[in-house]
C-alpha cells in the first residue's frame, strides 16, 4: 500500500464528536479548494455510520454548493431522515465557516431477491494491465513544465489506465476529440472485506474523470485551455457488491453540454463484465478570457 492511499484511508476515518456529527480533514496539499470526491466519500462514511451492518448503499444524490477550504477541517451532519423495514434513508450536510458546502440524500438497503437483467454491455478495450499509467502517458504531453511535472511526481492512492485519449491528447490532436472516455482504475492492495469502504472508494475515484469526458468532446484540458469548472451535483447507483481493489472498467460519455455546463454519466463494470455503479454528473464549464 503507497503512502497515497494510506493518507487516503486516514482521511476517510472520520472522527466522531458528538451523535450524528463527524469530523474530517483534507490533505495536505497545495490546492484553492477539497476535491468533491473526497467530501462525497467522507460522507457517505458519515452516513453508513449511523447504518445497521445489514444494510448496503443503494444511492446516494448530492449537490456541490460552495468550494470547500483545505486548511479548515469539515464538520458532517447527519440526519436519521427514516429507518424503515428494507430502506435506511439519511440526509448529510458537510459544513464549512458556518456554511453548508455540500450535502447528499443518501440510501442503504438490506439484501433481498428479486428479478435480475443487464442491459448495458462493457465496452471492448484492452486490458488494463497492457496499458501504460495515466502518468506515464503524461509525461510524454506536458513537457518541461515545471508544475504539473512535480504534479504527476505526486504519489496517487488509484491507478488508472486510459484505454481512450486524455484531454490533453485532444488538446494537441484534434481528430482526437471524443464524448467518451473509458478508464480502467483499482486501489493497489488488499483491502479490507468492509462493503462500505469499497462503495466509499468509488465514490471518491468517480469524481476524477467525469468532467474531463466533456472537456474531451471539445479538446480541451486542465492547465491548457481557457477554461475552469466545478462539480454541480453527483448521483450514484450501487447495483451489486464489488471489490475497488479489483480492476473496474469506468465507461463515460457526455451527451450535451451548453449555458456554461455539461453533463456526464458513467458505468463502472467488473473485469468479468457485470454492471456495478452507475453514475450521472452535472458540472459548470466556463470558459475564461
Amino acid at each position: 500500500m503507497n503512502e497515497a492511499l494510506k493518507e487516503l484511508l486516514d482521511l476517510l476515518d472520520l472522527e466522531q464528536i458528538e451523535l450524528d456529527i463527524f469530523r474530517g480533514r483534507s490533505p495536505e496539499e497545495r490546492i484553492q479548494r477539497v476535491f468533491g470526491g473526497q467530501v462525497a466519500a467522507q460522507a457517505l462514511v458519515a452516513a453508513g455510520r449511523t447504518v445497521p451492518e445489514d444494510r448496503h448503499v443503494h444511492s446516494l444524490h448530492a449537490y456541490f454548493i460552495r468550494p470547500g477550504d483545505p486548511t479548515i477541517p469539515i464538520v458532517y451532519n447527519v440526519e436519521r431522515l427514516r429507518d424503515g423495514r428494507s430502506f435506511t434513508t439519511r440526509r448529510i450536510q458537510a459544513i464549512q465557516h458556518g456554511k453548508a458546502i455540500f450535502t447528499m440524500s443518501a440510501s442503504f438497503h438490506v439484501f433481498e431477491e428479486g428479478v435480475t437483467h443487464q442491459a448495458s454491455v462493457m465496452p471492448a478495450v484492452p486490458e488494463p494491465e497492457t496499458l501504460a499509467s495515466f502518468q506515464d502517458r503524461m509525461y510524454n504531453l506536458v513537457g518541461d513544465n515545471p508544475d504539473l511535472r512535480d504534479w504527476l511526481s505526486r504519489p496517487r492512492p488509484v491507478d488508472s489506465r486510459y484505454a481512450s485519449p486524455l484531454t490533453w491528447e485532444a488538446y494537441q490532436n484534434p481528430e482526437l476529440r471524443s464524448a467518451q472516455t473509458n478508464v480502467w482504475f483499482r486501489y493497489q492492495a488488499d483491502l479490507p472485506d468492509d462493503p462500505l469502504l469499497h462503495v466509499v472508494l468509488a465514490a471518491y475515484a468517480s469524481d476524477f474523470t467525469l468532467v474531463d469526458t466533456i472537456l474531451l468532446a471539445h479538446g480541451m484540458a486542465w492547465g491548457a485551455s481557457n477554461v475552469m469548472g466545478a462539480s454541480l451535483d453527483h448521483a450514484m447507483w450501487f447495483h451489486r457488491p464489488f471489490r475497488a481493489d479489483d480492476w473496474l472498467l469506468y465507461a463515460q460519455e457526455s451527451p450535451w453540454s451548453g449555458g456554461a455546463r455539461g453533463l456526464a454519466r458513467g458505468e463502472m463494470f467488473t473485469a468479468s463484465g457485470d454492471l456495478v455503479v452507475s453514475v450521472v454528473q452535472e458540472a459548470m464549464i466556463r470558459l475564461t478570457k
